[in-house]
Protein backbone atom coordinates (compact mmCIF):
# COMPACT_ATOMS: atom_id res chain seq x y z
CA UNK A 1 0.00 0.00 0.00
CA UNK A 2 2.80 2.82 1.17
CA UNK A 3 4.42 1.46 -2.49
CA UNK A 4 1.32 2.40 -4.35
CA UNK A 5 0.68 5.38 -2.47
CA UNK A 6 3.82 7.03 -1.73
CA UNK A 7 3.78 10.42 0.02
CA UNK A 8 3.10 13.15 -2.20
CA UNK A 9 6.34 15.37 -3.12
CA UNK A 10 8.48 13.17 -1.56
CA UNK A 11 11.76 11.88 -2.69
CA UNK A 12 12.10 9.02 0.08
CA UNK A 13 9.26 7.32 -0.54
CA UNK A 14 7.56 8.25 -4.27
CA UNK A 15 4.64 6.03 -6.21
CA UNK A 16 6.05 2.90 -7.14
CA UNK A 17 3.68 1.81 -10.03
CA UNK A 18 3.70 -2.38 -9.65
CA UNK A 19 5.67 -2.43 -13.09
CA UNK A 20 8.42 -1.23 -11.11
CA UNK A 21 8.33 -3.95 -8.48
CA UNK A 22 10.31 -6.67 -8.51
CA UNK A 23 13.28 -8.84 -6.53
CA UNK A 24 12.69 -10.36 -3.03
CA UNK A 25 9.89 -7.78 -2.47
CA UNK A 26 7.72 -8.96 -5.52
CA UNK A 27 8.88 -12.23 -4.53
CA UNK A 28 7.54 -12.27 -0.48
CA UNK A 29 4.20 -10.42 -1.79
CA UNK A 30 3.45 -13.18 -4.51
CA UNK A 31 3.77 -15.82 -1.55
CA UNK A 32 2.27 -13.67 1.24
CA UNK A 33 -0.82 -12.95 -0.43
CA UNK A 34 -0.47 -16.22 -2.23
CA UNK A 35 -0.50 -18.15 1.09
CA UNK A 36 -3.06 -15.93 3.19
CA UNK A 37 -5.73 -15.80 0.43
CA UNK A 38 -5.48 -19.63 -0.67
CA UNK A 39 -6.14 -20.98 2.61
CA UNK A 40 -9.56 -19.99 3.27
CA UNK A 41 -10.52 -20.16 -0.27
CA UNK A 42 -8.99 -24.37 -0.12
CA UNK A 43 -10.68 -25.01 3.33
CA UNK A 44 -14.27 -23.80 1.64
CA UNK A 45 -13.74 -26.06 -1.32
CA UNK A 46 -12.73 -28.94 0.55
CA UNK A 47 -16.11 -28.28 2.55
CA UNK A 48 -18.25 -27.56 -0.55
CA UNK A 49 -16.62 -30.60 -2.36
CA UNK A 50 -18.37 -32.77 1.08
CA UNK A 51 -21.41 -30.77 0.72
CA UNK A 52 -25.17 -32.64 0.29
CA UNK A 53 -26.01 -29.55 -2.02
CA UNK A 54 -25.72 -30.93 -5.40
CA UNK A 55 -24.76 -27.68 -7.33
CA UNK A 56 -22.25 -26.54 -4.43
CA UNK A 57 -20.56 -29.67 -4.74
CA UNK A 58 -20.63 -30.32 -8.41
CA UNK A 59 -18.78 -26.49 -8.70
CA UNK A 60 -15.88 -27.05 -6.44
CA UNK A 61 -15.94 -30.88 -7.55
CA UNK A 62 -15.47 -29.06 -11.41
CA UNK A 63 -12.91 -26.33 -9.99
CA UNK A 64 -10.60 -28.27 -8.28
CA UNK A 65 -10.25 -31.05 -10.90
CA UNK A 66 -9.88 -28.09 -13.74
CA UNK A 67 -7.14 -26.52 -11.82
CA UNK A 68 -5.42 -29.40 -11.02
CA UNK A 69 -5.49 -30.64 -14.14
CA UNK A 70 -3.41 -28.14 -15.56
CA UNK A 71 0.03 -26.54 -14.71
CA UNK A 72 0.74 -23.13 -13.07
CA UNK A 73 2.76 -21.52 -15.83
CA UNK A 74 -0.72 -21.91 -18.03
CA UNK A 75 -2.62 -20.40 -15.43
CA UNK A 76 -0.07 -17.77 -15.45
CA UNK A 77 -0.31 -17.69 -18.68
CA UNK A 78 -3.83 -17.46 -19.19
CA UNK A 79 -4.70 -14.86 -16.66
CA UNK A 80 -1.91 -12.41 -18.39
CA UNK A 81 -2.31 -13.20 -21.63
CA UNK A 82 -5.79 -14.28 -22.72
CA UNK A 83 -8.34 -12.84 -19.53
CA UNK A 84 -7.52 -9.08 -20.83
CA UNK A 85 -9.11 -10.13 -24.44
CA UNK A 86 -12.60 -10.97 -22.35
CA UNK A 87 -12.49 -7.89 -20.82
CA UNK A 88 -13.77 -4.75 -21.74
CA UNK A 89 -11.30 -1.99 -22.84
CA UNK A 90 -11.83 0.29 -20.04
CA UNK A 91 -11.17 -2.56 -17.09
CA UNK A 92 -7.64 -2.90 -16.53
CA UNK A 93 -6.55 -5.62 -14.08
CA UNK A 94 -3.06 -4.83 -12.63
CA UNK A 95 -0.61 -7.98 -14.12
CA UNK A 96 0.85 -8.23 -10.44
CA UNK A 97 -2.92 -8.65 -8.94
CA UNK A 98 -3.13 -11.12 -12.36
CA UNK A 99 -0.72 -13.12 -11.27
CA UNK A 100 -1.86 -13.11 -7.62
CA UNK A 101 -5.33 -14.20 -8.64
CA UNK A 102 -3.46 -16.74 -11.16
CA UNK A 103 -1.52 -18.58 -7.91
CA UNK A 104 -4.19 -18.51 -4.92
CA UNK A 105 -6.46 -20.18 -7.22
CA UNK A 106 -3.73 -22.89 -8.27
CA UNK A 107 -2.74 -23.33 -4.51
CA UNK A 108 -6.34 -23.08 -3.38
CA UNK A 109 -7.24 -26.08 -5.27
CA UNK A 110 -4.35 -28.46 -3.60
CA UNK A 111 -4.81 -26.90 -0.49
CA UNK A 112 -8.37 -27.77 -0.83
CA UNK A 113 -7.39 -31.62 -1.46
CA UNK A 114 -5.16 -31.45 1.89
CA UNK A 115 -7.84 -30.50 4.01
CA UNK A 116 -10.29 -32.81 2.31
CA UNK A 117 -8.08 -35.94 3.57
CA UNK A 118 -8.14 -34.24 6.88
CA UNK A 119 -11.91 -34.48 6.92
CA UNK A 120 -11.99 -37.68 5.32
CA UNK A 121 -9.52 -39.06 8.22
CA UNK A 122 -11.89 -38.23 11.10
CA UNK A 123 -13.84 -41.11 12.46
CA UNK A 124 -17.61 -40.89 11.69
CA UNK A 125 -18.15 -41.05 16.10
CA UNK A 126 -17.02 -37.73 16.17
CA UNK A 127 -19.94 -36.46 13.90
CA UNK A 128 -22.59 -38.92 15.98
CA UNK A 129 -21.05 -37.69 18.74
CA UNK A 130 -21.57 -33.81 17.99
CA UNK A 131 -25.22 -34.92 17.11
CA UNK A 132 -25.71 -36.82 20.13
CA UNK A 133 -25.20 -33.52 22.44
CA UNK A 134 -27.31 -31.15 19.96
CA UNK A 135 -24.84 -29.36 18.21
CA UNK A 136 -25.80 -27.94 14.43
CA UNK A 137 -23.66 -28.79 11.43
CA UNK A 138 -22.27 -25.38 11.28
CA UNK A 139 -21.29 -25.52 14.81
CA UNK A 140 -20.36 -29.34 14.09
CA UNK A 141 -18.05 -28.39 11.16
CA UNK A 142 -16.38 -25.50 12.96
CA UNK A 143 -15.76 -26.55 16.56
CA UNK A 144 -15.47 -30.50 16.27
CA UNK A 145 -14.36 -31.56 12.78
CA UNK A 146 -12.41 -28.92 10.96
CA UNK A 147 -9.74 -28.21 14.39
CA UNK A 148 -8.79 -31.88 13.95
CA UNK A 149 -8.66 -32.26 10.39
CA UNK A 150 -6.59 -29.28 10.23
CA UNK A 151 -4.52 -30.31 12.84
CA UNK A 152 -3.84 -33.77 11.33
CA UNK A 153 -2.55 -32.05 7.64
CA UNK A 154 -0.58 -29.51 8.73
CA UNK A 155 2.27 -31.03 7.06
CA UNK A 156 0.71 -30.91 4.11
CA UNK A 157 -0.63 -27.25 4.03
CA UNK A 158 2.84 -26.43 4.95
CA UNK A 159 4.10 -28.34 2.65
CA UNK A 160 1.83 -26.45 -0.29
CA UNK A 161 3.21 -23.35 1.38
CA UNK A 162 6.56 -24.21 0.45
CA UNK A 163 5.74 -24.99 -2.78
CA UNK A 164 3.72 -22.08 -3.78
CA UNK A 165 6.89 -19.83 -2.04
CA UNK A 166 9.34 -21.60 -4.92
CA UNK A 167 6.71 -21.55 -7.49
CA UNK A 168 7.20 -17.18 -7.29
CA UNK A 169 9.82 -17.81 -10.03
CA UNK A 170 7.44 -18.84 -12.63
CA UNK A 171 6.32 -15.23 -12.25
CA UNK A 172 8.56 -14.03 -15.09
CA UNK A 173 6.05 -15.81 -17.52
CA UNK A 174 3.82 -12.34 -16.95
CA UNK A 175 6.92 -10.42 -17.06
CA UNK A 176 7.30 -9.82 -13.64
CA UNK A 177 10.85 -9.60 -12.14
CA UNK A 178 10.59 -11.58 -9.04
CA UNK A 179 13.75 -12.56 -7.19
CA UNK A 180 15.50 -15.19 -9.60
CA UNK A 181 14.44 -13.14 -12.67
CA UNK A 182 16.04 -10.02 -11.30
CA UNK A 183 19.41 -12.12 -10.78
CA UNK A 184 19.59 -13.08 -14.37
CA UNK A 185 18.39 -9.13 -15.43
CA UNK A 186 21.55 -8.07 -13.19
CA UNK A 187 24.19 -11.16 -14.62
CA UNK A 188 22.64 -10.08 -18.93
CA UNK A 189 23.30 -6.33 -18.65
CA UNK A 190 26.62 -6.30 -17.88
CA UNK A 191 29.22 -9.02 -19.56
CA UNK A 192 31.87 -8.00 -17.06
CA UNK A 193 29.09 -9.94 -14.46
CA UNK A 194 28.55 -13.05 -16.26
CA UNK A 195 31.47 -14.99 -14.68
CA UNK A 196 29.98 -14.15 -11.22
CA UNK A 197 26.51 -16.40 -12.51
CA UNK A 198 27.52 -18.96 -9.55
CA UNK A 199 27.94 -16.82 -7.08
CA UNK A 200 24.29 -15.06 -7.83
CA UNK A 201 22.71 -18.25 -8.32
CA UNK A 202 24.35 -19.48 -5.10
CA UNK A 203 23.03 -16.38 -3.02
CA UNK A 204 19.53 -17.20 -4.10
CA UNK A 205 18.87 -20.54 -3.17
CA UNK A 206 20.82 -19.93 -0.11
CA UNK A 207 17.90 -17.53 0.39
CA UNK A 208 15.18 -19.86 -1.17
CA UNK A 209 16.43 -22.11 1.18
CA UNK A 210 16.51 -20.32 4.39
CA UNK A 211 13.09 -19.77 3.97
CA UNK A 212 11.97 -22.43 3.23
CA UNK A 213 13.65 -24.42 5.71
CA UNK A 214 12.32 -21.61 8.08
CA UNK A 215 8.63 -22.65 7.35
CA UNK A 216 9.34 -26.15 7.71
CA UNK A 217 11.07 -26.16 11.08
CA UNK A 218 7.95 -23.38 12.29
CA UNK A 219 5.71 -26.37 10.77
CA UNK A 220 7.84 -29.10 13.21
CA UNK A 221 7.34 -26.66 16.37
CA UNK A 222 3.99 -26.68 15.63
CA UNK A 223 3.06 -30.41 15.18
CA UNK A 224 5.00 -30.77 18.41
CA UNK A 225 3.43 -28.32 20.23
CA UNK A 226 -0.14 -30.09 18.91
CA UNK A 227 1.42 -33.37 19.93
CA UNK A 228 0.64 -34.37 16.46
CA UNK A 229 1.36 -38.50 15.51
CA UNK A 230 1.02 -38.72 19.55
CA UNK A 231 -1.10 -41.54 21.04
Amino acid sequence: MILLAGFEGSTLLPRVETGMWGGLLLTFLLAIVGIVASFPIGVALALGRQSSLPVVKAFCVLFIEMVRGVPLVTILFMASIILPLFLPEEIRIDRVLRAMIGMTLFAAAYMAENVRGGLQAIPRGQYEAAKAVGLTNFQTTTFIILPQALRAVIPAIVGQFIALFMDTTLAIIVGLLELLAIGRAVLQSNQEWLLLDKEVYLFIAVLFWIFTYSMSYASRRLEVALGLGER
